[in-house]
């Protein structure tokens, strides 16, 4: 069993399809980060979606997809409402990718956590419906909604869980207790470091917590996307060097190259 390790789509300055071309090889999984905002929007268009899975299928590599950071799908109705269309639109443009994962983020709304969750868990069983597998769908944590807060809609809906391993450590916890508890609802792992901002270089991370991170990683033989979530080329580069040293010191057979049922299978 190897680990499948992937990056963003804005590792290079550059646009996403000459980003994908200059990292595959070096990754197993792109995470396409898309948004749709007035007057801009990076949304492939089809030609750019044919060239994404031509590459896929040449390379081995799989494709997550990063839902645009502005839904309130928790929200006020009207809001959900436009943000449900939004999320939409997105999935149809990338559907003949067929996704590894879309990454949802669920930003708090208020402080009343339980009118919050159920809000959430309407926008996303329609989210359901446009992906299909509800597995596909997975939430992540943020810094302002602790993964405890997502357990609520987990046992509500089948969907995965995203879960953002550097978002605990700015929160300074230790996240070996929320990957062991939620492991079997783990679709795709974020790591990125922590100093004086987030999605750092993994140079950043604590190193200790790091280690023990991946040695359960592979004693559990997990399948998912592991994502190192910078957006450089210095930070990728060095965070892949360091993921790469690591899995060797301790005795790992490296990362995979095949297709866990991503864009390479239309």
């Amino acid at each position: 069993m190897r680990l499948r390790l992937g990056s963003t789509s804005y590792v290079y300055p550059a646009d996403i399809l000459t980003n994908v071309r200059r990292l595959a090889g070096l990754v197993h999984d792109v995470e396409l980060v898309l948004f749709e905002i007035p007057d801009m929007s990076n949304l492939p268009d089809p030609s750019t979606v044919d060239a994404l899975g031509e590459m896929g299928r040449e390379h081995s590599l799989s494709y997550t997809v990063h839902l645009p950071l502005d839904l309130r799908l928790g929200g006020p109705k009207e809001w959900r409402a436009e943000s449900v269309r939004k999320a939409q639109r997105v999935i149809r443009s990338v559907r003949p990718l067929a996704p590894w994962a879309y990454i949802v983020h669920l930003n708090p709304e208020g402080e009343n956590w339980s009118a919050w969750q159920e809000a959430s868990c309407c926008s996303l069983s329609e989210l359901i419906e446009e992906v299909g597998d509800p597995a596909r769908l997975a939430v992540e944590n943020l810094e302002n909604c602790p993964v405890e807060r997502l357990d609520p809609i987990l046992e509500q809906l089948p969907v995965s869980l995203c879960l953002d391993i550097g978002h605990l450590w700015w929160a300074k916890l230790d996240p070996l207790p929320a990957f062991q508890a939620r492991f079997e609802r783990i679709r795709v792992l974020h790591l990125h470091g922590v100093a004086d901002r987030d999605h750092r270089s993994l140079l950043y991370a604590p190193m200790a917590s790091l280690q023990a991170l991946l040695i359960e990683l592979v004693s559990r033989k997990y399948e998912g996307v592991i994502t190192l979530e910078v957006f450089s080329v210095e930070d990728f580069l060095a965070s892949r060097a360091l993921m790469l040293s690591l899995t060797e010191a301790i005795g790992h057979e490296g990362f995979d190259h095949s297709d866990p049922g991503g864009c390479s299978k239309r």
